[in-house]
């Protein structure tokens, strides 16, 4: 009897090799090649898979794609629905993956819990653990009686078949990584269980026109587990993201093709499950100190919504010869190209300080409109002097010393005012130039025309004379 033939199959990239190697020749990557059977070929050819999960195998005209827009089905968790790009597409996959015990399937349960409260049937496969661990957690998060189907179940021939009887309206599958096919003899994670076991499910949303959710590990780094095609071949990628300490969650959209890029949910983990925060700027600015130094207002854009978050920092004399930059929430990098302006734009001798900025809440702020806020947390630990209680301040800061233009800052300073803010030091530019396209359609949406007539708006253009009205 002929051995099967064998093949080391790279987990990370995918690429084949005869025998084992340390490390893949392709990506780099150590100890990844695993051993797998190579499949036996099939002996005839089969029909288009897509044929067969209800698609059309031929070609159409443009003009006579009927584009009848279909009505998003929503989850009952506005946040959730706000994330999705205002709820599910129907015939969409999702994945959805995050640290273990963030909260992934607490909130897809809670998910498949109100989805089917509305009375479509939702079926919940879950690889990890027993129907009665799932309805455990159900009790807990009090699911009440509805049409929703739980299945223990990792092979994807017997899910397809439940899926088929049932014939569910949404479909979660828990997780990805642990669901195998009897068409290949690998083991389930690998990179082809996990690669075939998403495109069959791809292909089945598509065909049936039913959402599917998938849920996706992730490894060391925080990306996710499986092929780097395994997010291509999905509509939605979405990150759970949180603090092990911190009470909040979030969810933020990294690529979405039925909505905007970047958008952002915020939950709160309580005993009774993931709760919605409508308001994510009260609650990141809830603890916030008053006339303390080293803390500054501003202004973030995630997605389509803005949120105001506390920036702290703490300048301290050095006692050793290399002075510390810590930062914890931003990019280290960024924080030390400001103190380098701080230090050559505007007089702040820093060389010989320790410098530490941290964003509270663990929130977690990458685009330049906060440096103008880390410069003022930091100038303001360094003069011990607090800056305004209902003062907040946005914008980048130029090699220069220049504070240059952002984006949407009218709606930045909206959300300030909104939260009792008085005062805004922004860019110049933002305040002499109108955004084009910007919400309203009056075409002249420079901050202070909007409905927060309450809120001074200040324009700067510098770091220099931005510290000057912060402290002066």
């Amino acid at each position: 009897m002929k051995a099967p033939k064998t093949l080391f199959v790279c987990q990370e990239c995918g690429s084949q090799a005869p025998k084992w190697m340390g490390r893949c020749a392709d990506c780099g990557a150590w100890n990844s090649l695993v051993e797998e059977r190579v499949a036996e070929p099939a002996p005839a050819a089969t029909a288009s898979r897509y044929a067969s999960a209800g698609l059309a195998a031929t070609a159409t005209l443009y003009e006579d794609v009927d584009i009848a827009p279909a009505a998003r089905l929503s989850t009952g968790i506005g946040e959730f629905d706000r994330v999705l790009g205002g709820g599910v597409v129907p015939g969409s996959l999702v994945l959805l993956g995050g640290e273990p015990g963030i909260g992934k399937s607490t909130l897809l349960l809670q998910a498949a819990a109100r989805f089917a409260e509305k009375g479509a049937p939702v079926l919940y496969s879950s690889g990890e653990e027993s129907e009665h661990q799932v309805k455990l957690r159900g009790e807990r998060l009090g699911v009440g009686r509805a049409p929703l189907y739980l299945l223990a179940e990792t092979c994807l021939e017997r899910i397809l078949d439940e899926v088929a009887r049932i014939k569910p309206a949404l479909v979660i599958i828990d997780s990805v990584q642990t669901v195998f096919s009897l068409k290949l003899q690998s083991a389930p994670g690998s990179i082809g269980q996990v690669r075939e076991a998403a495109t069959q499910l791809l292909f089945f949303a598509k065909g049936q026109n039913v959402p599917v959710f998938l849920v996706g590990h992730v490894t060391k780094d925080g990306s996710l587990a499986g092929p780097k095609s395994l997010e291509h071949i999905v509509d939605t990628v979405l990150y759970f993201e949180g603090e092990q300490h911190h009470a909040h969650r979030i969810v933020r959209a990294v690529k979405n093709r039925f909505g905007a890029v970047s958008e952002l949910g915020v939950f709160e983990m309580t005993a009774a499950g993931l709760l919605p925060v409508p308001n994510p700027s009260a609650l990141f600015l809830a603890e916030r100190p008053v006339a303390t130094p080293g803390s500054a207002v501003t202004c973030c854009i995630e997605g389509s919504r803005p949120m105001l978050v506390e920036v702290q920092a703490l300048v301290s004399t050095s006692t050793f010869g290399n002075a510390r930059r810590t930062a914890i929430g931003i990019d280290a990098n960024r924080v030390s190209l400001l103190l380098a302006v701080l230090e050559k734009r505007a007089g702040l001798p820093l060389l010989g300080d320790d410098v530490f900025v941290n964003v509270a809440g663990g929130m977690t702020v990458d685009e330049p409109a906060a440096d103008l806020g880390v410069a003022a947390a930091v100038a303001s630990s360094f003069r011990n002097r607090p800056v305004a209680a209902g003062t907040a301040v946005f914008g980048e800061v130029g090699l220069a010393g220049e504070i240059r233009a952002i984006t949407q800052a009218a709606r930045r300073v909206r959300e300030a005012a909104q939260m009792g803010f008085t005062r805004c030091l922004l860019p110049k530019g933002n305040v002499d130039r109108p955004e084009p396209g910007a919400e309203g359609g009056t075409g002249d949406d420079r901050p202070g025309a909007g409905p927060a007539p309450t809120c001074q708006v200040i324009g700067v253009r510098t770091i220099g004379e931005a510290l000057d009205l912060l402290f002066n």
